[in-house]
């Protein structure tokens, strides 16, 4: 009798990690994991990025720091985190039961040594497969600008926690920059092993009742649809200038986009504010890709990267 047809091959490799499914929830959005295994099938998608993990507890900003938007959200949460210790004391042995479902390790800091030391305490820990680094903060060492948008700056921080990390390095880029493409360069050559985009844009909302910004914070992220289009540009920029892995977020709700962005150039793809919406979100639109994928005759879901005709 002949094996019974599985139907496509989701499987895709970022940094050298397989994936089950391209399909990962994004940091902010999915807490530390455990508090969606009761929700979500973890062992439906691909992995997960834990909240940002600093070096030691934050509280955040002040509310209102979370709106909507006529197609998205902003927010400006702050880094809301309990510190990488008890992440690993209390959060990650948790996760220990996970088998194939990825769990990628966001850090950040607001000088290079927090990214450093972060990194040190989570090289230790079991259970994560990769780390993600949240460049989007503000060097404070340095005059607040911004990690991100300093290329001198990037490399020296790509390159110096490459060389502290016992586990593959992707790094998040922020869209608030002139050149996407060059960014992904620098941390190319400063050693990242895969490259995640785009971040939330800088935005502002003002109550015109009150003449008054709508979040305490002032300014905050942009995500949901409205970015969709300029996000799949930059990933397909970026597909352009480095041979890394990509990983592309912003906007995606349905199987289509996660197509969409694929097509563009990414290996894989992250689900982030549709999960506000629609707790199983992430789930939802990995069984949709898988089923979007047999319907157009795609045996194998990585086939799909870069695979747009301009």
């Amino acid at each position: 009798m002949a094996a019974r047809d599985k139907g496509p091959d989701m499987r895709v490799t970022v940094a050298g990690v397989e994936l089950r499914s391209p399909v990962i929830a994004a940091s902010g959005t999915f807490g530390y994991g455990v508090e969606f295994e009761d929700i979500v099938s973890l062992d439906r998608i691909g992995g997960f990025v834990t909240k940002g993990l600093s070096l030691e507890p934050m509280s955040g900003n002040a509310s209102p720091r979370i709106i909507e938007t006529a197609a998205g959200m902003m927010n400006a949460i702050g880094l809301q985190n309990i510190g990488v210790r008890a992440f690993v004391a209390d959060k990650l042995p948790k996760l220990a039961k996970l088998h194939g479902t990825a769990v990628i390790a966001n850090v950040f800091g607001f000088t290079m040594d927090d990214y450093l030391e972060v990194i040190h305490i989570l090289n230790d820990a079991p259970g994560i497969a990769m780390y993600e680094l949240n460049v989007s903060c503000p060097n404070t060492s340095h005059g607040g600008m911004v990690f991100g948008t300093d290329p001198p700056s990037l490399w020296e921080l790509v390159a110096r926690s490459k060389a502290a990390t016992r586990r593959p390095l992707m790094v998040k880029l922020s869209p608030n920059v002139t050149d996407i493409g060059l960014m992904a360069r620098v941390v190319a050559d400063g050693g990242a092993d895969a490259v995640s985009l785009v971040n939330t844009f800088v935005s502002l909302a003002i109550d015109v009742e009150t003449r008054r910004p709508r979040i305490a914070n002032v300014t905050g992220g942009l995500s949901g649809p409205a970015i969709k289009p300029i996000a799949v540009r930059m990933v397909n920029e970026v597909a352009k200038v480095v041979t890394i892995p990509i990983v592309g977020m912003g906007g995606i709700v349905r199987a289509e986009d996660a197509a969409e962005f694929m097509m563009a150039g990414a290996t894989a793809v992250q689900i982030g504010t549709a999960s506000y919406a629609d707790p199983r979100a992430v789930e939802n639109i990995a069984t949709g890709l898988k089923r979007w994928c047999a319907a157009h005759e795609v045996t194998e879901v990585r086939s799909l990267t870069g695979s747009v005709q301009i």
